[in-house]
């Protein structure tokens, strides 16, 4: 009898971007994690955000079911990406298989984490702060890639995470250097949104930059941009950004 091929295929650039991008554009994924009274896999729904490394991060209620479970088994897969017209199955999706970390309200990155997540989830300041929720960076060990029919891949969890020395540094100027861009140049984030032919929403604001690339969000939608090189600052990055929004198409 002859062997099967394998489903997958070699894992290149190509795949390794889009599983990013599928990663750092979503604003909530599937869940799941182990229920720690029967051991049966419970799903649920969270909200995403991606720390500066491109980890993600969830805010969760230590009330919820699922928090209760990552309490007792840190292992959880994500699902991220999403359907559109005809067939659901058509379309790329990512399972990031993860161990989740605890962060702390007196960790050193807390006010970064949190900072992050409400720039793109502003509704969440409503609670955010409640006692009773915490964030779990969702650290990547592996995850499978379907890129639609026939395009199945298998990652490391480093081809997901930002591996870059200047993180540190471009998350502590983070902020200041997006107000100082916007304040120099006020129309860059509309044409941004031309430029990237971004769904016709309301206005787009940049919500998040990194040395891999920047989201941008307008209401329930989220744009992310990958970088063809790592940025090694902040200044970079807005160069960066400067050059893909008023450059010569």
């Amino acid at each position: 009898m002859k062997d099967q091929p394998s489903p997958l295929r070699e894992t290149d650039d190509d795949a390794r971007k889009l599983a990013r991008v599928l990663l750092r554009s979503a604003r909530y994924a599937a869940i799941a994690v182990l229920d720690p009274e029967t051991g049966f896999p419970f799903a649920s729904r969270v909200l995403v955000a991606t720390d500066i490394d491109g980890t993600p991060v969830i805010l969760v209620s230590q009330l919820s079911a699922h928090t209760r479970a990552l309490t007792g088994d840190p292992r959880a897969s994500l699902l991220t990406g999403e359907p559109g017209k005809g067939d659901p199955l058509a379309y790329a999706r990512l399972t990031t298989q993860c161990v989740a970390e605890p962060v702390e309200r007196s960790n050193a990155f807390y006010e970064r984490i949190r900072t992050r997540f409400l720039a793109r989830h502003t509704k969440a300041k409503l609670y955010i702060d409640f006692p009773d929720f915490l964030f779990f960076r969702l650290k990547p060990e592996q995850a499978n890639l379907n890129g639609g029919f026939g395009r199945a891949y298998q990652l490391d969890g480093s081809d997901l995470v930002i591996q870059s020395a200047a993180n540190e540094a471009i998350a502590a100027g983070a902020a200041q250097a997006v107000r100082d861009l916007v304040e120099r140049h006020p129309g860059v984030e509309e044409s941004l949104a031309t430029r990237l032919k971004a769904p016709e929403s309301g206005s787009w604001r940049i919500c998040g930059i990194d040395p891999s690339g920047f989201d941008m969000i307008s209401g329930d939608l989220l744009l992310r941009y990958e970088f063809e090189t790592l940025a090694v600052d902040a200044d970079h990055i807005c160069s960066n950004i400067s050059k893909i929004a008023y450059s010569i198409p």
